[in-house]
């Protein structure tokens, strides 16, 4: 089974110039945790959910004066639409990350592929193992304090 086949399509996107609390009202519209950041039709990050979290409003910033790109994530992984599923799921498992843009030949953001998508998928691998792979376990001591 092929990327295309499961990914969500035509995903919603920002430019790096979109100020982060317009992109947090595209999350909440369009029910999603990932905007694709393009800039002339060509990826150049991923905003999330926790990068306006904890990269802006942790910090203290008005999200209304705050540029995407001041928060966004500037090292994306990225998947070929043509792209076998089993890739996609080796490399969210290698680059520990939970949702990856899927892209045409032309570089283009087409998509986007979450562990949702591949539920289909998981009949012959063990989903436990995958989700403990796409999750960050570097955690610091600190940021285990309670917040009262």
């Amino acid at each position: 089974m092929l990327v295309k086949d499961v990914m969500t399509p035509a995903p919603v996107c920002c430019t790096p110039d979109t100020k982060i609390d317009q992109v947090a009202t595209l999350m909440l519209d369009h029910d999603c945790g990932i905007v694709p950041v393009c800039k002339d039709s060509k990826l150049v990050g991923v905003i999330t959910d926790r990068d306006i979290t904890c990269r802006a409003v942790a910090k203290g910033m008005y999200p209304a004066a705050v540029p995407v790109r001041d928060v966004m994530t500037k090292t994306v992984h990225t998947i070929h639409q043509d792209e076998e599923v089993d890739a996609a799921i080796q490399l969210m498992e290698a680059k520990q990350v939970r949702r990856l843009p899927v892209v045409d030949d032309a570089f283009h953001v087409v998509g986007i592929v979450a562990p949702s998508d591949l539920a289909p998928t998981f009949a012959s691998t063990n989903v436990a193992d995958f989700l403990l792979a796409v999750s960050y376990w570097s955690r610091r001591p600190a940021a285990a304090a309670a917040v009262s």
